[in-house]
This record gives C-alpha cells, structure tokens and sequence, in this order.
C-alpha cells in the first residue's frame, strides 16, 4: 500500500512540474513577433537618432577645425610679443638719444612688423592708469599706496603691455594698483 502511495505522489508531482513547463511555454508564445509597423517605427526612431548624431558629429568637427585655425599660431605669436616689446624700447632709446633718420628707418620697421601680427588677429589690450583693475585682463605685478583716493583699487601704471588673439587673452597686461 506505500508503495502504491508513493507512485501516486511520484505522479502528481511529475504533472505538476508538466503543468509549469507548459506555462511557461505558452507564456512565451504571448510575446510574439513584433508587427510590421512596429519594427518599422523602430527603424526610423533608429535612423532619426543616428542622422542628429552624425549631424552633431559633423558641426562639432567643423567647430574644432575653425579654433585649430584660428590659435595656430597662437606659440608664434606668444614667442613674436617679445620682439614687438623690444622694438618699443628701442624706440623710446632712439627717440631720447639719436637721429631722426634712425628713427624713421626703425619706426618702419616696427610699424610693417605690428601691422603683419594685426593681420593675423593680434590685438594690444587698451589700458590706461585709472581704469579698474579685472583679474581676466591684468595681471597685477606690485601694489603701491595710490597717489590719489579715486586709484585705490585701480591701475596706477602699465608696465607690460597686454594682447589679445582673436577673443583669447594670449598675454595680460602686467599693472600696478594703487591699494
């Protein structure tokens, strides 16, 4: 009689794992294959989000390749302000001590020197003693008391001139401020 009774619960559970199996394979078939207008709305999506990509793609390379241009030169030029400083000093010295026609040759010189930087983009930073000190233009070298109250805070004295390539500060001007 056990041994009966064990058959039959070998049975019952052989049906109930039968059963699962069975579930479970139908509830694959209710996932079926998408339709048509599914898998084609899928594609476009696809396409739409692959198309915006490359476009984004695109102008950021142009966008790179626009700035690669323009700060190119940006070390020739940095390596260029020390000779354009030198030839200011040579001609305040010039003007002080010597001769006109020296004066004249080297001012020539220095004026088709600083127009061919200005072709390329370089522009001298405008400061003048008095104007507001801002740390993205100057940089300031040494405080001094301010001769006057309305130059506290402000630039006193421009020693180093400051130059801009395209919209990149490229040297700043170095100032003194009146504290």
């Amino acid at each position: 009689m056990m041994e009966n009774q064990d058959i039959n619960e070998e049975s019952i559970n052989n049906q109930e794992v039968n059963n699962i199996q069975d579930e479970a394979v139908s509830g694959e078939n209710v996932t079926a294959a998408p339709s048509a207008e599914e898998l084609l709305a899928e594609e476009k999506d696809r396409y739409i989000r692959l198309y915006a990509e490359f476009e984004n793609y695109k102008k950021r390379t142009a966008k790179e390749k626009m700035e690669f241009f323009q700060y190119a030169n940006q070390d020739m030029m940095v390596s260029m302000l020390g000779v354009l400083d030198d030839f200011e000093r040579a001609l305040k010295e010039i003007a002080k001590n010597g001769n006109t026609s020296d004066l004249q040759g080297v001012e020539l010189i220095y004026q088709k020197f600083k127009n061919k930087l200005t072709e390329k983009g370089l522009k001298p930073m405008e400061v003048n003693a008095g104007d507001t000190f801002n740390v993205d233009f100057h940089e300031a070298i040494t405080q001094i008391p301010a001769p006057s109250e309305d130059l506290k805070g402000k630039i006193v004295d421009v020693i180093e001139t400051g130059y801009i390539l395209g919209d990149k500060v490229i040297r700043f001007a170095k100032v003194v401020t009146g504290n």
